[in-house]
């Protein structure tokens, strides 16, 4: 099963999620703005995609800004950040078994999907 944490306003995310429909997989879509992840379902998202918090956030989004984070602040506070303000999360996160990836650009899917 192939989980997407998908934004529907997202070009990237609806690309995403077309390639993968196109395969015939069954998907699962969290629109994760309306249903935002906990804090641990973001650390477990961390893992599955192996990357570091900032290299998992919107860092372009005003609001990062706003907030005053920077690539430099530190990860707890940044993965609280996402927890409080979905939209700081990129997009679209694709889920599968253990294994993550972010759908920048839509083709990096195609990986996950292979496996």
């Amino acid at each position: 099963m192939i989980t997407v944490w998908h934004n529907p306003r997202c070009s990237k995310s609806r690309q995403t999620l077309a390639l993968i429909e196109a395969t015939g997989t069954s998907v699962s879509i969290r629109r994760y703005l309306e249903t935002p992840p906990t804090h641990r379902e973001l650390e477990d998202a961390r893992q599955a995609l192996n990357l570091r918090p900032v290299d998992m956030m919107r860092t372009g989004e005003q609001l990062f800004k706003d907030l005053g984070l920077t690539k430099d602040t530190d990860d707890n506070a940044l993965m609280q950040a996402m927890a409080a303000h979905p939209i700081l999360i990129e997009r679209p996160i694709v889920f599968k078994g253990t294994g993550a990836i972010i759908g920048r650009p839509p083709e990096a899917v195609k990986a996950l999907l292979e496996d």
